[in-house]
């Protein structure tokens, strides 16, 4: 019984001083969990600087066939870190920030339509020695990732496209519907509020994430915005449809069921349009699949590689 107790009040002790931690040091706290789930995928953080003086910031881990992961837009590499412990064991997995986000370069006048980022990306993964590579991408990271294979086929080996971006035929998602209603685009994050209220339109159920901590992963994004402004304008403009359509690269569309930012029948709209396609609807899931069910995404993409014989 003394022991019971004993161990009752160390746990309390621990909680106590857990949450102490966050209220009284939140950007250490946040930092020391983003180190901490790094360290269990295995990636380490590395930069590089390209010839046109841009950096890139990215993480880096795993042996094998190289697989780049792309974030999506207001996010950064940690996006990818859960379903990359998972995948290290397989691969080498590098995971960039996108110029203009994270930690590489945010030049003001650059040009970001996905052309100009996939250009990029290839001159990244070249500085890096890789030629041939295996491509996945949430959101905006999977609009990039489809131009870059139609860009450069023959140095995709496959693809893996997690709610991408830049199919405007498909039916209005619940976000078009309320940007076109009120005007306002609940992904342009000004203040901690409205990152507090990002949460639920990118996932059906959002981890518990104390507020300390979220109010600094929002500084990056209000930090960010007039970027993010010109980025999004840039994103929203351009059709990834005429330039996927007859791409064979083997290509995996997984899409959340309840994805609130781009309607899930855009995955039936990339199957008919990419010949070597197959699709994944995953039920109770938002618009981040690899983060929400990091296992479940890890399982069906190591199924899809062992299909390929990749």
């Amino acid at each position: 019984m003394r022991i019971a107790k004993i161990i009752t009040a160390m746990v309390v002790l621990i909680v106590v001083s857990a949450a102490g931690f966050v209220c009284l040091a939140p950007e250490s706290a946040f930092h020391l969990v983003v180190n901490a789930m790094r360290a269990k995928a295995g990636l380490q953080r590395k930069e590089i600087r390209l010839p046109d003086g841009l950096s890139y910031v990215y993480l880096d881990g795993g042996q094998g066939a190289p697989l780049m992961l792309l974030h999506g837009f207001g996010a950064n590499k940690d996006n990818f870190t859960r379903v990359a412990s998972l995948l290290t064991k397989h691969y080498r997995v590098i995971i960039p920030d996108h110029i203009g986000f994270g930690e590489s370069s945010h030049p003001a006048d650059a040009d970001y339509s996905p052309t100009a980022q996939a250009r990029r990306l290839r001159s990244f993964a070249q500085a890096l020695g890789l030629t041939d590579l295996h491509i996945g991408g949430n959101s905006m990271g999977g609009h990039i990732a489809m131009t870059y294979a139609a860009l450069y086929p023959k140095e995709v080996k496959s693809l893996w496209l997690l709610d991408p971006g830049g199919v405007w035929s498909a039916p209005k998602s619940a976000l078009r519907t309320y940007v076109e209603t009120t005007g306002k685009n609940p992904l342009m994050i000004k203040t901690d509020e409205d990152f507090v209220s990002l949460m639920p339109w990118v996932m059906s159920h959002p981890p518990f994430v104390p507020r300390p901590i979220l109010n600094v992963m929002a500084r990056e994004r209000i930090a960010n915005y007039i970027l993010e402004e010109r980025v999004i304008k840039a994103i929203t403009t351009d059709s990834v449809e005429a330039r996927v359509t007859g791409l064979t690269v083997p290509t995996l569309i997984v899409w959340g069921g309840e994805d609130r930012l781009i309607h899930p029948e855009t995955a039936n709209i990339l199957h008919r349009l990419m010949p070597d396609s197959r699709i994944i609807v995953m039920p109770k899931t938002g618009h981040l699949p690899m983060f929400e069910k990091p296992r479940q995404s890890a399982r069906d993409y190591l199924a899809f590689r062992a299909s390929l014989g990749q």
